[in-house]
């Protein structure tokens, strides 16, 4: 499950607290397919460079994607440049403070509940199957796994001993009522990252601090 870096998803929503841009960013996103420039500024009622400048600062934010289309009923030579056409990018941007991960928690349990209706294997038994599987895909993809711990919202600290802290969990407000388990789900998930980033499963150990992560990386490769 690929998300925008934490502070690039902050950024995008607060981008829509600008109104013309809120605007601009609802007409784009009820629009059947992708509009012009032109065809925005028509049915926002606003100068096409004011048009211009939101909708590309929305392309920046992660908010909008672009297309290139040839003008409707035009082709060949002399038919003109193809236009520069504006989409939803199709993805949710959710952001929250401090930075949590409702989605891939709600992701894993509907897997579980599927394979264990399947299969009927026990719900618990699936989750931690899926949680390890899905940590250590995303893991794989990392450049190493500090650079994961933080990609996944558990702000990484070294400490010290060649292993790192995790003082935010991802799962926080559902860890409080369903501690037993969110942490035995979180601590599958971090020995999957740990295996998909080359290291040993056997990192991962449990940990105890207020609002803090279940779980730790000891040192070791």
């Amino acid at each position: 499950m690929y998300r925008l870096p934490w502070a690039d998803r902050i950024a995008a929503v607060a981008s829509l607290t600008d109104a013309k841009r809120l605007q601009l960013f609802e007409l784009v996103a009820a629009a059947p397919g992708p509009m012009g420039r032109d065809e925005v500024a028509e049915a926002a009622g606003m100068p096409r460079s004011t048009v211009s400048f939101h909708l590309d600062r929305l392309v920046q934010d992660g908010l909008l994607a672009v297309e290139f289309h040839k003008p409707a009923g035009r082709a060949g030579p002399g038919s003109g440049r193809p236009a520069k056409m504006y989409r939803p990018v199709g993805s949710e941007v959710g952001a929250s403070v401090p930075d949590r991960n409702y989605d891939l928690a709600g992701e894993l349990m509907a897997a579980a509940i599927e394979a264990s209706l399947a299969g009927g294997a026990p719900v618990g038994e699936s989750l931690r199957a899926a949680a390890f599987r899905k940590g250590r895909e995303l893991a794989e993809a990392a450049g190493g796994l500090e650079e994961f711990l933080a990609e996944a919202g558990y702000q990484p600290e070294q400490d010290g001993e060649g292993g790192y802290l995790l003082p935010n969990c991802p799962f926080h407000r559902l860890s409080r009522s369903h501690t037993a388990v969110v942490c035995d789900m979180n601590g599958a998930f971090l020995r999957g990252a740990a295996v998909g980033c080359g290291s040993a499963e056997e990192r991962v150990a449990p940990a105890a601090g207020p609002g803090q992560c279940c779980a730790r990386i000891t040192g070791g490769d």
